[in-house]
């Protein structure tokens, strides 16, 4: 019979070092494979085949398969969907155990249980781990045992619950010995994934040099002040841990809360899964959206005549980042100036974010609305204007963006904003009405 070992599947924490999971299955009595599945269900949805995200989830397999390889072990990578890949893992190896981390989406939900029946039906056990949050489900509860749903009480128990037991350093590469010893395997190229490499830029891992001066600049687009690491914690490549550890260690308290509402938005979407397509204040699903798709099309171009948020859209679609600020601006302009449904910008951003992360990007629609948990008040909407003056007055990020500015070329604005203003206004507020 072929050697007994334990599997470690790899989805969004793709390193080997400061890996609960890897840590302990390492831990365990059986040596360690490493696998990885290039999801058919996740890749087949994706309509551009030059997709950033691809090429950086390939291009971080291929060096950790490297580094593998120079251990004596492997990585197994293969395109599937996880119901076959699994049905043919377990047909070849003698699998004794299963380990990865939590998963908090609801397509990762139903995965994670699908795979749970079945690896109990093989006499495998199966056996998952906090890695992307500090703390995540249940582990910040209010006293009556319910769920927070207002950021700031959430974020007062977050910093009293955190000690350096919750950022711990998992040292993986001391057991790198336990490591399964087996051949390299093949690494599928990108284009038999049905893509083509990107040539966008990808941001570094390295922010340890943006956190002294982050609380200061963040507003101001222009100055580069934030540390460009979504993606690495969207996909893993850098250890939520490792973060935190660092923003204490400079003082980013700023930062730090930054990090906190990424565990907040998760915590929410574990609990309330309905919020993927539902808001969170059922009432704000009476609103009547004008959904005006010619309008949409103009904002997702960033042709709407307001030069922050046509910027703010521009930077989107050239790089795949946006800056927080305008993430804010783009969003509550779409959904309060143009009354376009939240869900439409939302899907919008999950097409085009290096560093879409479900959770927080629901969680951040839903707040520019209005219609979502700890919400910004409907009447609150943000003039694009006063926005420029304050966050862009020299007109630097602007006219990097929309160079048209310079000749006064810039389209007329599609709406006034007082007029939308006050449309939104009467509209949210007989949603209200409707739905009390």
């Amino acid at each position: 019979m072929s050697q007994e070992i334990s599997i470690c599947w790899l989805r969004r924490d793709l390193r080997l070092e400061d890996n609960a999971a890897l840590y302990h299955a390492l831990r365990n009595e059986y040596p360690v494979l490493i696998l990885f599945i290039f999801d058919k269900n996740i890749l087949n949805k994706l309509s551009d085949r030059y997709d950033p995200r691809v090429t950086f989830i390939h291009d971080t397999i291929r060096q950790l398969k490297d580094e593998l390889d120079k251990n004596g072990s492997s990585m197994l990578v293969l395109y599937d969907t996880p119901e076959q890949a699994w049905s043919a893992v377990v047909r070849k190896y003698n699998i004794k155990a299963v380990y990865t981390n939590h998963d908090y989406e609801p397509y990762a939900r139903e995965r994670d249980d699908a795979l749970a029946e079945f690896l109990r039906s093989e006499d495998i056990i199966f056996k998952t781990f906090k890695d992307q949050t500090i703390f995540d489900r249940d582990e910040l509860l209010k006293s009556d045992g319910k769920p927070y749903t207002v950021f700031t009480p959430y974020y007062r128990e977050w910093q009293k619950k955190l000690t350096p037991f919750y950022f711990r350093r998992y040292p993986t590469e001391r057991y790198f010995k336990n490591l399964w010893k087996t051949a390299p395997a093949d690494l599928p190229s990108i284009e038999e994934l049905g893509f083509s490499r990107s040539d966008k830029a990808l941001p570094s891992r390295e922010f340890e040099h943006k956190l002294q001066s982050y609380e200061q600049d963040r507003d101001f687009p222009s100055a580069d002040a934030t540390t460009h690491i979504g993606i690495h914690l969207r996909f893993g490549t850098v250890s939520i841990r490792r973060a935190v550890a660092k923003a204490l260690e400079h003082g980013a308290h700023k930062w730090l809360s930054e990090l906190a509402w990424r565990d907040f938005y998760m915590m929410i979407l574990w609990h309330f899964p309905h919020t993927v397509s539902q808001s969170f204040k059922p009432a704000y699903d009476q609103i009547e959206w004008r959904n005006n798709e010619s309008e949409f099309n103009a904002w997702c171009r960033g042709e709407t005549g307001f030069a922050l948020v046509d910027a703010g859209m521009r930077q989107l679609n050239a790089t795949g980042f946006m800056h927080n600020r305008l993430r804010m601006l783009t969003a509550s302009f779409l959904t309060k100036h143009l009354l376009v449904d939240w869900r439409w910008g939302e899907a919008y951003f999950a097409e085009k974010l290096l560093d879409y992360e479900m959770a927080s990007n629901v969680g951040g629609w839903q707040w520019a609305c209005g219609c979502g948990n700890d919400a910004a008040p409907y009447f609150r909407i943000f003039n694009p204007e006063l926005q420029l003056l304050k966050y862009d007055p020299k007109l630097e990020f602007v006219s990097k963006w929309i160079p048209e500015l310079k000749q006064q070329m810039h389209v007329t604005p599609i709406v006034e904003h007082a007029f939308a203003r006050e449309r939104a206004l009467r509209t949210f507020k007989k949603a209200l009405n409707t739905a009390s």
